[in-house]
């Protein structure tokens, strides 16, 4: 399946505020689901489908109290008001219900945030819904949204520590700011954001940092194109099955990528399913067939049947002499 595409308001992109993982996922989930032309209407998430779209497991209550929260988070904006640059700060839902004993949240947009989320014409950041909730990391989250405005441009302008720290919460304009220490900033948020947005998304991104005097004061993130390294979609629906040292949305994922390779073979597939082992080797083998670290035109699903062990590499046919 292919991966499904959001947009938002580049305004709402470099916005300043910080949310949680389950928060950044539940507000992936709903920019899903909007309707271009349908601003007032009423939009549902559920816990299904969260689940479906994440690939772990929550609860009703866990959702409820993420989003209590969400409806005092305040983004500030930096826009455009007659004729002068202000921040805008704005909270983006009018109300959250909760359908008790359904599981099923409904939330309605503040009307001041709606110009942020519909009708964007060509002021928008778009970029892969299934790669933004692969990131297990809420800043990681933050910086692919960031670069995938600037993925035509291969690098984002210019920008002091500061300004990125109070674009992802870390500091504010009284002067609080966590990670002070440059080492720390990009052992906790830098180096993990590169890794896993490397490694679980369209995008392939590094940063540089600049000295301004004797101290780090700018950086820019260089930014390249590559194929989605592992996908879960949209609509996939996770098994009921567990296996020990394997993450569920693992083993979901190597369910899924079997089908994809056609392996239905019921005794390859019990095997390579009940092995943890097996099950890590298909998602790696998927992400190197992905980037292009392993070419198989012809037959992918043999040739991994052929690294697990399971079937002998055919040899080569001899030309006549």
């Amino acid at each position: 399946m292919e991966n499904k595409e959001v947009r938002q308001h580049n305004a709402l992109t470099n916005a300043r505020y910080e949310y949680t993982d389950t928060q950044s996922n539940i507000f992936l989930v709903l920019l899903s689901k909007l309707q271009k032309d349908a601003p007032d209407s009423v939009y549902q998430i559920s816990v299904p489908d969260m689940e479906k779209a994440t690939g772990k497991q929550y609860n009703y209550k866990q959702l409820r109290l993420s989003t209590k929260d969400m409806m005092g988070r305040v983004h500030e904006v930096k826009t455009i008001h007659k004729g002068r640059d202000v921040f805008r700060q704005l909270v983006l839902f009018k109300r959250i219900d909760y359908i008790l004993g359904a599981g099923t949240i409904e939330v309605e947009f503040n009307e001041y945030a709606t110009q942020y989320l519909f009708d964007l014409k060509n002021n928008y950041t778009s970029f892969q819904l299934q790669a933004a909730l692969n990131l297990t990391s809420k800043h990681a989250k933050r910086i692919y949204q960031i670069c995938s405005q600037w993925k035509d441009k291969g690098l984002t302008p210019g920008a002091t520590i500061l300004e990125l720290k109070k674009t992802l919460g870390l500091a504010n304009e009284k002067g609080k700011e966590e990670y002070a220490d440059i080492s720390m900033f990009k052992k906790k948020v830098l180096d993990i954001s590169v890794r896993q947005i490397n490694e679980k998304t369209d995008l392939q991104i590094d940063y540089e940092l600049e000295k301004v005097g004797r101290s780090y004061k700018n950086i820019v993130f260089t930014i390249k194109s590559q194929a989605l390294a592992q996908t879960i979609p949209f609509d996939f629906v996770a098994t009921n099955e567990s296996l020990a040292g394997v993450q569920q949305s693992h083993y979901d994922n190597a369910a899924r990528i079997l089908d994809e390779l056609r392996i239905t073979d019921a005794k390859h597939r019990q095997t390579i399913l009940s092995s943890a082992a097996h099950v890590v080797e298909v998602n790696r083998y998927n992400h190197d067939l992905k980037t292009g670290k392993v070419k198989a035109a012809r037959n992918p699903g043999g040739l991994l049947l052929v690294r697990l062990g399971l079937v002998a590499a055919k040899a080569p046919k001899s030309t006549p002499a």
